[in-house]
């Protein structure tokens, strides 16, 4: 299992989130997404705890939590989904000759 954790302050590192939870168990990895582009913080992450015991016991006492002036959001990560290659309708584009 792997833990969601939003609405994080930009600021914020790795080793941030490590010792925060690391208070709960041991913190196997966590990972913080940035914006390819900016190369910013996205304003969450995911963190991966050595049992499921431990997880549980960090979503329970995390979720709601504040820190860093910002209300933590912390719960089991879901997969995530698949999105489609193409904008639009489900035909995914090509060329149209129905003018004629």
């Amino acid at each position: 299992m792997s833990i969601y954790v939003g609405n994080l302050a930009y600021s914020i590192t790795q080793d941030n989130l490590t010792e925060v939870f690391a208070e709960y168990g041991k913190v196997k990895r966590v990972h913080v997404p940035t914006d390819r582009e900016t190369g910013r913080m996205r304003g969450f992450a995911f963190v991966e705890m050595e049992t499921p015991e431990e997880e549980a016991c960090a979503i329970d006492e995390l979720n709601g939590a504040e820190w860093m002036g910002r209300e933590l959001k912390v719960n089991e990560a879901r997969p995530r989904e698949t999105r489609s290659s193409f904008s639009g309708g489900a035909g995914g584009g090509g060329r149209r000759n129905d003018r004629f």
